[in-house]
């Protein structure tokens, strides 16, 4: 089986963790100052608060800006649920709006009908690997003293018009899952220009610590470890190789499927450099749906999975609340399914790949 996602470590990331555990400092030291030091170079942001996971940095990250009840915060309705969680957490309500239908990140010409008295915030999600359209959202949030606080936990060296991700709002939030561009196995990361918004971040991280037991915040355990820090600084340096490689395979794939009628893949708008942490097809006048092309592939060795199963409104943790429908998200979510783009998918690997795919046509 070819896996749908894989982290890619070797000697230097077992080296780096060793190193840790020989130090006998353990909990957040050294390295993670040295990892936020770098992460924020790489993005190009003044600051980098390093966190124990991707959810935690969203959630301090709308905790930090001050968004809580009776606020109100628009995000869109295809991505991974940590978002609306995010919000939620912080006593504000959800606002959904539609997303573009070939890039599939937040439409700038749905925003506007999304706005009430009571938005704060604009959170646009660099999805599978790509920015969305940051332009006319940060225009649209100038023009209406919103924040925009950036979803980039998908979009690890991705670029906006020459920019990083992550250096395209007032601040940005990724994660070091281990399916993701770069891992430390469980991590997350803010990223800031605001000084005030960093010093909170900071402090709600470590139980709102402004001193050794001096809590001057009702704050969080949300802390990253030296060794999740080590492997970080490695898988840093090895970023940039990992996305050319990812962009490599993914290209591969969009010449060999170029063409064939029913299958749709991934956009890439000439002012964006997509990262690919996933490659999605979407499924259209195919001769098999998107469940059965999907089981078609993994009985052939190809690991594939459908993409997130439903709008995130409609989730059972947030259906007793009203929202406004997304027709865009409704009709193509039931059609996307992922491939094998990580690094470790060889060039044998995606020639059986891009065969498998063909093949389904039958």
């Amino acid at each position: 089986m070819i896996p749908v996602a894989k982290p890619n470590f070797d000697e230097e990331e077992r080296k780096a963790v060793l190193e840790v555990l020989d130090s006998g400092m353990l909990a957040q030291g050294p390295k993670v100052k040295a990892f936020e030091d770098a992460f924020a170079r790489y993005v190009g942001r003044k600051h980098a608060i390093a966190v124990s996971n991707g959810t935690a940095a969203l959630h301090l990250a709308v905790l930090a800006h001050g968004i809580g009840k009776g606020h109100e915060v628009i995000v869109p309705p295809l991505t991974f649920f940590a978002c609306a969680a995010a919000v939620l957490h912080c006593g504000a309500r959800v606002r959904f709006a539609d997303i573009e239908r070939d890039t599939y990140t937040l439409d700038p010409g749905k925003l506007r009908r999304a706005l009430t008295k009571k938005t704060r915030a604009i959170m646009p999600v660099h999805l599978f690997g790509q920015t969305a359209s940051m332009d006319p959202i940060r225009e649209l949030a100038q023009e209406n003293d919103l924040l925009v606080l950036e979803d980039a936990c998908q979009a690890h060296g991705a670029e906006y018009k020459g920019r990083k991700a992550g250096a395209l709002g007032d601040t940005a939030c990724f994660s070091f899952y281990p399916t993701k561009n770069m891992t430390t196995t469980e991590g997350g990361m803010v990223v800031t220009d605001d000084d005030g918004v960093a010093d909170r971040c900071r402090m709600l991280r470590d139980q709102g610590q402004s001193a050794k037991y001096m809590h001057d915040l009702v704050g969080f355990n949300y802390r990253m470890t030296e060794v999740c820090a080590a492997i970080g600084l490695v898988q840093l340096s090895k970023l940039d190789a990992f996305v050319r490689r990812r962009r490599e395979t993914a290209h591969h794939f969009t010449d060999r499927l170029e063409g064939v009628r029913g299958l749709v893949p991934p956009a890439e708008p000439d002012d964006r450099v997509h990262a690919f942490y996933q490659y999605i097809v979407r499924v259209e006048r195919f001769p098999r749906g998107r469940d059965d092309l999907v089981k078609f592939l993994n009985d052939r060795g190809v690991g594939s999975r459908p993409s997130y199963p439903m709008p995130m409104y409609a989730q059972k943790a947030v259906a007793g609340t009203k929202h406004r429908r997304c027709p865009v998200a409704e009709r193509v979510i039931p059609k996307l399914l992922e491939l094998p783009v990580h690094p470790l998918v060889s060039d044998a690997d995606r020639e059986a790949i891009a065969n498998a795919v063909l093949a389904a046509r039958g």
